[in-house]
């Protein structure tokens, strides 16, 4: 993860771009405390694992989980899990741009899952685990598909990157008892055997970006 981290942030520095100056279609908002606010939506496998990494950073004022991406309206996790909705799990990010850009998340999307796996993560199987990017205007539509461009031309995967670039539409929130799952289930076994894991490897790349600095466990 750490190598593919460095690919991915020297696309990010050659690239030139800046998330955090959104002229159009812009999707800001201001909070009750006056700051600046923006959105983005991720796809990556299991979304208790997606919401767990991106809890962890700096900037990201909250990480809802649910559904998105489909046709059919107010889905349950069961109906979701038929595979036949469209939906896919999904986390909405809500974050402040003055202090983690929208380049910066799609450097932890693009490092936190196997973006080359099709309809699957790990033993997660199904349209609903696919890995999508749902872009909120051009501008991010913009970076989400420069961004798999380069990766794919640089081999930063052993195989082509399959994500799903696609408009944010509705966002159907989740059932309550999978919002914060892996903070409030820390010893449940997928908690334990998947996503413990992972956040461990992501702490390593990202200590610099976690919100709890002390979390960050050293590379050796």
């Amino acid at each position: 993860m750490q190598r593919l981290a460095l690919v991915i942030l020297a696309l990010l520095l050659v690239s030139g771009c800046k998330s955090n100056t959104l002229k159009t279609n812009s999707t800001m908002d201001i909070t009750p405390y006056g700051i600046k606010t923006d959105t983005a939506t991720f796809a990556a496998g299991c979304f208790w694992c997606v919401e767990a990494v991106f809890q962890e950073l700096k900037g990201v004022l909250s990480v809802t989980s649910g559904y998105t991406g489909g046709k059919i309206k107010n889905p349950t996790y069961r109906e979701v899990c038929s595979g036949l909705t469209g939906h896919a799990e999904a986390c909405q990010i809500i974050f402040d741009p003055a202090v983690i850009t929208y380049d910066e998340l799609l450097e932890a999307f693009w490092s936190s899952h196997d973006p080359t796996t099709l309809n699957r993560q790990g033993a997660d199987q199904g349209t609903q685990y696919r890995s999508a990017i749902f872009y909120h205007n051009e501008d991010q539509k913009k970076l989400a598909e420069s961004y798999k461009a380069k990766l794919n031309t640089e081999n930063a995967f052993d195989k082509p990157i399959v994500t799903e670039i696609s408009p944010a539409s509705v966002f159907y929130k989740a059932e309550d008892y999978h919002q914060n799952y892996y903070d409030e289930n820390g010893n449940a076994p997928y908690c334990t055997f998947v996503i413990a894991p992972k956040l461990e490897k992501f702490r390593k790349v990202f200590k610099d970006k976690l919100k709890n600095q002390a979390k960050a466990v050293v590379q050796k």
